[in-house]
């Protein structure tokens, strides 16, 4: 069974509150109340971020930390490689059976269907700010 993997809206959901929030510094367990996920994870997740260069982080008992740039100027694709989630898409790795033509040839035929759908699913990150979100959100009524 496959196990949903969520580390790309944790890091957006973070990061989205350190632009609601842009210019103020935020604690790692005040991000891990707002997305109610466990504290060592989510910094897990900033630093993450923070090695991308989005975000810029102190440590210590008073460590908080803050985006690097501008909301505007980080797409989400920037935030998805950055969180280092794996592929949107994957072909199964269930050995072929020889005698079927179909188990045989489908991972080659499946591999570049969904290399396209990854493909379009990035550009689609790309072509989205964080800004966007961030007023997404902002305007929820």
């Amino acid at each position: 069974m496959s196990q949903t993997n969520v580390q790309f809206s944790v890091a957006l959901h973070a990061m989205t509150s350190l632009g609601v929030l842009y210019g103020k510094s935020i604690r790692s367990s005040d991000l891990a109340g707002s997305i109610n996920a466990d504290p060592s994870f989510v910094r897990r997740v900033i630093s993450k971020l923070a090695k991308a260069g989005l975000v810029s982080t102190t440590r210590g008992k008073s460590g908080a930390c803050t985006l690097a740039r501008l909301p505007a100027e980080i797409t989400l694709l920037d935030i998805y490689n950055a969180s280092e989630a794996p592929k949107a898409f994957t072909v199964h790795c269930y050995p072929v059976t020889e005698g079927c033509h179909v188990s045989r040839n489908i991972k080659g035929c499946l591999g570049a269907v969904l290399q396209r759908a990854q493909d379009a699913f990035e550009l689609g990150l790309k072509q989205q700010t964080l800004a966007d979100v961030i007023d997404a959100v902002e305007n929820v009524t």
